[in-house]
């Protein structure tokens, strides 16, 4: 009987284990990988052919860009495009919390040659990096921001017309 008892216990470990692993492989299946350092962003980028989305955020005060997170990156439909489409780039720029000097710089540098006026914006584009001379050639592709009046619900849809678009001028040129 204490037998019985014990392989129940250890069953019911086992299979609260084996559901915890379903859960947290499912979540990582549904997230997305942001780098936050160009050159790494650039090496996958060359590595897949897919250009660099680079979203030019103030995460911890902008509201328009925490809309952009929740409205459109958290759903289902970015996620599945982004895996396919493009390598994500962060470029924050926070206000209420400390950067490391290098990080702070490369987005500052970042934002002056992409020209930012305002947060959320996204640039998709390819590099092209001589490291012997140490330059950087930027291939522009197009920029985006939040939707302009889309309907309720319906950013993620709106935003992704407008991404795909740039896409296909990609494939234009």
């Amino acid at each position: 009987m204490k037998r019985i008892k014990f392989s129940s216990v250890i069953l019911s470990v086992l299979f609260s284990l084996h559901l915890m692993t379903q859960t947290a492989n499912a979540q990582k299946a549904d997230s997305l990988t942001w780098y936050t350092d160009l050159k790494q962003a650039n090496e996958v980028s060359k590595a897949t052919g897919k250009p660099i989305f680079a979203l030019f955020t103030g995460s911890d005060w902008c509201i328009w860009c925490k809309r952009l997170e929740q409205n459109v990156f958290a759903k289902p439909e970015f996620i599945a495009w982004a895996k396919k489409n493009v390598v994500l780039l962060e470029l924050d720029f926070p206000r209420n919390k400390q950067q490391p000097a290098e990080l702070k710089a490369q987005n500052q540098g970042l934002a002056q040659q992409f020209k930012i006026q305002g947060y959320p914006t996204v640039w998709m584009f390819f590099l092209t990096m001589d490291e012997k001379a140490r330059q950087i050639t930027i291939n522009p592709l197009g920029s985006c921001g939040y939707p302009q009046n889309p309907p309720p619900g319906q950013e993620q849809v709106k935003f992704l017309e407008e991404a795909n678009a740039i896409l296909n001028n990609k494939n234009k040129k």
